[in-house]
């Protein structure tokens, strides 16, 4: 009886051990965007400011009821996105503008999974920006402000017409930056 036993489990030990293919799914994959080299361009109308601008980007000025205002929408053309610029002739202390700018970043502090800042100061122009880039899956990956700290403010966000998916936005990511930050280092008040 136990010879039989034996020789039943070593049976089932051979039988047992055949080699199965496992079959393991691939994780999701993204096309990576084609996109233009960068070229600027210089943006001046009647606002107190100079941009230098992508070529790609298209400028939407803002009207209100009292008419053109300073506040435009700058198009991203192929990144699909907007960045919402709002320019205001500061009539409370810099610190309200500062304040309301950081209060709007702590609200993305649930999906971020880091927020780095950056200072850019150019003395020479009187422009001290600092730079937040959101990381994770955020509605608006890259925020920040400029001024002159006396009398000019302005704010700017970014955000994409898709939904905030961190790693398939990267690509995207990496090649606004670096518009942003030519944006910011050749931005001049008037």
């Amino acid at each position: 009886m136990k010879l039989i036993n034996f020789i039943i489990l070593i049976i089932l030990l051979f039988t047992s051990c055949k080699e199965e293919t496992l079959f393991i799914p691939k994780p999701s994959t993204y096309l990576r965007p084609i996109l233009p080299s960068h070229h600027y361009v210089k943006y001046n109308d009647e606002c107190p400011y100079v941009l230098s601008l992508p070529k790609i980007f298209k400028i939407k000025k803002i009207t209100s009821e009292e008419g053109s205002t300073c506040h435009k929408d700058i198009e991203l053309g192929p990144l699909n996105g907007i960045i919402h610029f709002s320019y205001i002739d500061m009539n409370e202390p810099l610190s309200t503008y500062v304040n309301f700018t950081n209060n709007q970043i702590d609200n993305h502090k649930i999906k971020a999974t880091n927020i780095n800042d950056y200072t850019i100061i150019n003395d020479s122009n009187d422009v001290y920006c600092t730079f937040f880039e959101l990381q994770g899956n955020v509605a608006s990956p890259f925020q920040f402000y400029i001024t002159d700290s006396i009398s000019n403010f302005v704010r700017g966000v970014v955000y994409f017409n898709s939904t905030p998916n961190y790693d398939s936005l990267k690509p995207s990511l990496d090649y606004l930056k670096i518009d942003l930050k030519h944006m910011i280092t050749n931005f001049k008040w008037k």
